[in-house]
């Protein structure tokens, strides 16, 4: 199977002194696709960027395919293990293209394809800026698609097909299911939710299985 297991136990992350998220254990074999919902607010996003190594007030132990980070080069190697969607992605502070964003990606050619067949390769010229929320979701989908051809073993997601209509959600979530990674996304999405292997609900930054 597919993709890098992810393990975590007694995540603790804080929000300054508020308590986002409270001593999660949790184990995602390789290859499996979890959900995770929950109202906003609840900790869910905290959580993602956690694993990544994006929030500094984290405590407890994330593990990735059995290695743990530490040294600068753990930190590297998680970079590029891990493919990341914001749920707010970013234009970018400088007027960063659609091409420069899939090459960061590490395949860009096959992220470049990946944007033709969600029917924004026209668009990879443009600045990030210029772009629809839509449009922007699909980009760093395309993104998702490359890095997972570079090599990388996971894939979170935050709210992959919020800013996309009914026919965009689920062209978006055929390619999310289609990618041979373990998937924990982030969702509101009903029918996403629905295809993953388990749901998982955060509420006052805990977890509980649902389905």
């Amino acid at each position: 199977m597919d993709g890098l297991d992810v393990r975590m136990r007694g995540v603790d992350c804080r929000h300054g002194r508020v308590d986002a998220v409270r001593g999660v254990d949790l184990d995602v074999p390789a290859g499996e696709r979890v959900a995770l919902t929950g109202t906003n607010g609840s900790g869910k996003t905290t959580l993602l960027r956690a694993v990544l190594g994006l929030h500094r007030q984290a405590a407890g132990e994330i593990r990735i395919g059995g290695r743990t980070t530490g040294s600068a080069a753990e930190w590297a190697w998680r970079r590029r293990a891990c493919a990341w969607i914001p749920q707010k992605p970013a234009a970018g502070r400088f007027p960063l293209l659609g091409e420069e964003l899939l090459a960061s990606s590490g395949a860009p050619e096959e992220a470049v394809e990946a944007a033709a067949k969600l029917g924004v390769g026209h668009l990879v010229g443009r600045a990030l800026h210029t772009l629809s929320g839509g449009q922007l979701q699909r980009m760093y989908l395309a993104r998702a698609v490359g890095c997972v051809a570079a090599g990388a073993g996971v894939l979170l997601a935050d709210e992959p097909t919020a800013a996309l209509d009914f026919s965009g959600q689920e062209e978006a979530t055929d390619v999310l299911l289609s990618l041979p990674v373990t998937l924990i996304v982030v969702t509101h999405d009903r029918a996403l939710a629905a295809r993953c292997e388990r749901v998982l609900e955060m509420a006052a930054g805990q977890l509980r299985e649902v389905a």
